[in-house]
C-alpha cells in the first residue's frame, strides 16, 4: 500500500501541474484548451533535443523546455486566441479551434521529431529505498520537483499581487477590467504561467514513463481534464487537489486487498468513475462555487 502511495503521489503530482496551467487559463478566458497535451509533448521534446543531442545538463535542458513552451503559448494565443476573442468567438468556436490546434501542433511534432521513443540521459537503475518504498531516481526527482512547484504556486496566487489580480479576473473578467486592472497583461502572464507549467509536467511525465513519443502528451489530457473538472473548473487550487487525487485513486485502486484490486490497464477508468461519484455528491468539483441558473 504504502509503495502504491508513492507511485500515486508521482502520478497525481503530473496530473496537478498539468491541472493547475489548463484551470488558469480558462478561470480567465473560459477556453478549453485541448492543444495542452501537445504543449506538453513540446516541452518534453525540446528538453530532450537540449539534454540529448546537445548534451546538456538536464536542469539547463529543461529550463529550455519551459521558457519554449511559455514563449509557444504566448505566440499561439497573439495569432489565434486573441484575433478569436476580438471577434468574439463563441464557446463552440473556440472549442473547435483548440481541437484543430491539437491535431496542427501534434503532426508537426510528429514531422519534426519522428515517432521513434526519447529518453532523456538518466540512469534508469538508480533505485532509493524508504523502508518498503522504491522509487526511481525519476520518481524521486519527479515528487520533489511537483511538491516545490505545488508550494510555489500556492502562494504565487496566495501572497502576491499578480496571483490576486489572476484570480480576480478568474471570479469577473468584465469587473477587474472595471476595476482598473489590465486585462492585456494579465491574459499575458496567464498564458506564460500556463507554458511554463505545461512545459514542466510534459518533461515529469516524460521522466517517470523514461521513454516518449509526441503522442504521449495526448494520452495524458484527458485524466489532466478530470483532474481539472474534479477540482472545480477555474479554480487553481482545486486543479491541485483534483490532480494528487486522481493519481492516488488510480494507483490505490489496483492494490491486491480490494478484492484482488483493479487490473492496472483499467486505471483511467477508475479516475472517471472517482470524477464521476465525486461530480454526483458535489457537483461544482472540490473547489468550486456552486452557480445559479
Amino acid at each position: 500500500m504504502l509503495q502504491l502511495i508513492a507511485n500515486g503521489l508521482v502520478t497525481g503530482s503530473v496530473y496537478a501541474i498539468a491541472a493547475v496551467g489548463v484551470s488558469l487559463v480558462y478561470g480567465i478566458l473560459r477556453l478549453v484548451n485541448f492543444a495542452y497535451g501537445d504543449l506538453m509533448a513540446f516541452g518534453a521534446l525540446i528538453t530532450f533535443g537540449v539534454n540529448g543531442p546537445l548534451h546538456q545538463s538536464m536542469l539547463l535542458a529543461v529550463a529550455a523546455g519551459m521558457a519554449a513552451t511559455a514563449a509557444l503559448s504566448v505566440a499561439l494565443d497573439l495569432v489565434l486566441w486573441k484575433p478569436l476573442r476580438a471577434r468574439r468567438a463563441g464557446f463552440m468556436s473556440l472549442f473547435l479551434a483548440s481541437i484543430g490546434l491539437a491535431l496542427v501542433l501534434r503532426q508537426l511534432l510528429l514531422f519534426v521529431a519522428g515517432s521513434g521513443p526519447k529518453s532523456y540521459r538518466i540512469d534508469p537503475y538508480r533505485v532509493f529505498v524508504l523502508s518498503s518504498v522504491r522509487l526511481s531516481e525519476a520518481q524521486v526527482i519527479t515528487i520533489a520537483t511537483a511538491a516545490g512547484t505545488i508550494v510555489a504556486v500556492g502562494l504565487f496566487l496566495a501572497v502576491t499581487t499578480t496571483g490576486r489580480v489572476l484570480r480576480a479576473m478568474a471570479d469577473d473578467r468584465a469587473l477587474a477590467a472595471v476595476a482598473g486592472i489590465d486585462v492585456a497583461r494579465a491574459t499575458r502572464i496567464a498564458w506564460i504561467i500556463s507554458g511554463l507549467l505545461a512545459g514542466l509536467a510534459g518533461v515529469l511525465a516524460a521522466t517517470v514513463e523514461y521513454s516518449f513519443d509526441p503522442n504521449f502528451g495526448f494520452q495524458l489530457l484527458l485524466p489532466v481534464f478530470a483532474a481539472v473538472v474534479l477540482g472545480g473548473i477555474g479554480s487553481a487550487y482545486g486543479a491541485l487537489a483534483g490532480g494528487l487525487a486522481l493519481g492516488l485513486a488510480q494507483e490505490v485502486s489496483t492494490w491486491s486487498g480490494f478484492a484482488g484490486g483493479v487490473n492496472p490497464v483499467y486505471k483511467p477508468v477508475v479516475a472517471f468513475a472517482v470524477l464521476a461519484v465525486a461530480l454526483l455528491i458535489r457537483p461544482q468539483g472540490l473547489f468550486g462555487r456552486a452557480r445559479l441558473a
